[in-house]
């Protein structure tokens, strides 16, 4: 399918400078795939509740009525939502796991209808299929042509068409289109990217989109190549949305490495931001910081404070996303040193100390959560 990519501002309408996001990922939805031994099938479908979850409706309300916040990325995998021998053999498209969706839909319709916050939908794939087993790495790239057992792109629009077409009622859900596209041509990224928001503008949602690059969507690196890749500031501000209501999905860690994989703080946001913001001022497009993390440390606290001001100072940013909170960490890292622990409420570390919600979120997030946050309407670029 071709596309005639039209002038920069048919992507996004002129919005807010405010921050109108401020929420945490609810990561377990794509658990209990793992495998030492990269086993395809590992953990599929799984059991509910012991091998996946998706939110802990208690924390939920913490979060809600004491930190008040009002999004929640609520994490999911596509293995489970279309089985592999699903539709042509490939998996991906519009014949669901209904008791997995059922499952999923039951923590967005709680987050939304029962608590009046927005949900982001994160399918959790890597812009991948067919093999969880360990991601990042495993799986078929969707859309590779030269892959015989990749998912086309058309199987992801499907996907989405009918994703969107069961929440296009719900004016709290945002729709993200995938995490952490990596080592794949950027081109594709694009491609699939496009693929996504015609089918959900196709199924009648018009709640805002988010989007991401190539480069795990790094913000640090949107203007550099990845693994010879080209940048992503080269290709995403072609995306076209009919109704100007998509912005850019990018992550930021703060550790040497953008990984969050070390309990130290050594990348200033504001430093390495910098060329994605003025790209983003180039292109009128705005922006939101869907992953970031720090250690428990004073030095971390201070990095996530600058970062979290940086993105509240520059217009380009309308929301950001703390990494991450779920139902079945337990005492396990989310990020960031493996004594950091995770921002799930009323959880301890591995050394049985305060969780990271009670070292990193209490110091360095919950001061920086704007007093107010768009609390009603349909998702949008305004408040």
């Amino acid at each position: 399918m071709l596309y005639k990519f039209a002038a920069l501002s048919s992507l996004v309408a002129t919005a807010s400078s405010k921050i109108i996001y401020a929420g945490v990922s609810e990561s377990g939805g794509e658990f209990g795939v793992y495998s030492n031994t990269a086993t395809p099938g590992t953990g599929l479908p799984g059991r509910f509740g012991v091998d996946y979850a998706f939110i802990n409706k208690t924390t939920v309300d913490i979060f809600v009525d004491q930190e008040k916040i009002n999004i929640f990325r609520i994490t999911f995998l596509m293995e489970r939502m279309c089985p592999v021998n699903f539709a042509t053999g490939k998996g991906l498209g519009s014949k669901f796991n209904e008791t997995y969706f059922s499952e999923y839909a039951d923590a967005v319709n709680y987050v939304t209808n029962v608590k009046g916050a927005y949900a982001l939908i994160d399918p959790h794939n890597y812009m991948r299929y067919n093999d969880p087993s360990q991601q990042p790495g495993t799986g078929s790239v969707i859309g590779n042509t030269t892959d015989p057992r990749a998912a086309a792109s058309a199987d992801f629009k499907a996907f989405w068409n009918e994703l969107a077409s069961r929440f296009r009622t719900n004016p709290r859900v945002v729709f993200g289109i995938q995490n952490e596209p990596h080592d794949m041509p950027t081109s594709l990224v694009l491609q699939n990217d496009q693929y996504a928001i015609d089918g959900i503008r196709e199924a009648g949602a018009p709640q805002l989109i988010l989007a991401p690059g190539n480069g795990y969507t790094g913000g640090h690196s949107w203007t550099q190549a990845s693994q010879g890749d080209a940048p992503s500031s080269e290709y995403l501000y072609k995306l076209v949305d009919p109704l100007k209501n998509t912005a850019i999905e990018v992550h930021e860690y703060l550790d040497v490495d953008f990984s969050g994989g070390h309990v130290n703080c050594t990348s200033p946001g504001p430093t390495y931001l910098a060329n994605l913001t003025s790209w983003l001022q180039q292109h009128n497009l705005k922006a939101v910081v869907g992953e970031f993390g720090g250690g428990a440390n004073q030095n971390c606290y201070q990095y996530i404070d600058d970062l979290l001001t940086y993105l509240a100072d520059n217009d380009e940013y309308v929301g950001w996303i703390a990494w991450a909170a779920g139902p079945i960490w337990g005492t396990s890292s989310a990020c960031c040193g493996q004594d950091t622990g995770n921002l799930e409420p009323n959880t301890l570390n591995d050394l049985g100390q305060p969780g990271a919600f009670d070292t990193v979120w209490k110091n360095a997030i919950h001061p920086n959560i704007p007093k107010v946050l768009k609390r009603s309407g349909v998702s949008s670029l305004t408040l």
